[in-house]
């Protein structure tokens, strides 16, 4: 799961981060075009102090030259920056 955030950026990582990982989406990537990262949320886990009870544990910030794959599919190699404008 993506989204691509600016002025949506808390929204997406409160609210939105919170019901997909209590959807059980493993891999959820915000696009911060305020900050030119990549987040990558994972690890979804129970919290209550979360919006809606869970959260993702592990958050990444990954910009220029940096790498990431998918989990759905570890092979497929992305550049941060071909998604960061």
């Amino acid at each position: 799961m993506a989204e691509i955030a600016d002025s949506s950026l808390t929204f997406d990582r409160e609210q939105k981060g919170s019901l997909y990982a209590r959807a059980g989406v493993p891999d959820y990537w915000i696009v911060n075009l305020t900050d030119r990262v990549l987040e990558v949320h994972r690890e979804a886990g129970s919290d209550p102090s979360a919006p809606y009870g869970w959260a993702y544990r592990s958050v990444q910030a990954l910009s220029g030259r940096d790498r990431i794959a998918p989990l759905a599919v570890p092979s497929a190699i992305i550049l941060v920056a071909d998604l960061v404008p």
